[in-house]
């Protein structure tokens, strides 16, 4: 297992954390080539069963991230998916998937260290955890 990259995916609010993670790039910060992004206009309109969807196809690891809490461009987008996030948290283990495989953060669009260093510890945590099972959908 010591070879194992998981393979992750990011909803990223189109403007924060999509911004943000341009910014990384710009500066030429490193982080992992696993993560694959996918911009959303806002996190309130990340669907659990997008997320579940993720992890039924091979994710080994879900992120949500989007504008800090009162800086939404949606207003309440980022209230509405932390709802989410937490209700889902609660919902995962019973389709036998560990809750710490899904994260929700707050990175704003200035914010490009900042988002180098959650997807590198992503990984990191995402790794200790190790693969999914190989065929989750046995489980279920």
């Amino acid at each position: 297992m010591d070879n194992f990259e998981p393979a992750i995916i990011a909803f990223v609010c189109n403007w924060c954390t999509y911004t943000a993670a341009d910014l990384a790039g710009t500066s030429r910060l490193a982080y992992p080539r696993n993560i694959r992004l996918i911009r959303v206009m806002c996190t309130g309109m990340v669907d659990p069963q997008y997320v579940i969807k993720a992890f039924l196809e091979g994710a080994d690891g879900v992120l949500i991230s989007g504008c800090h809490p009162g800086d939404c461009h949606y207003i309440n987008g980022n209230y509405k998916a932390r709802r989410r996030v937490k209700l889902l948290k609660e919902i995962l283990p019973r389709f036998g998937i560990d809750s710490r495989r899904l994260r929700l953060t707050w990175i704003g669009a200035s914010d490009g260290i900042q988002f180098a260093g959650i997807m590198n510890d992503l990984v990191a945590r995402t790794r200790e955890l190790g693969p999914m099972l190989p065929d989750l959908q046995m489980v279920i």
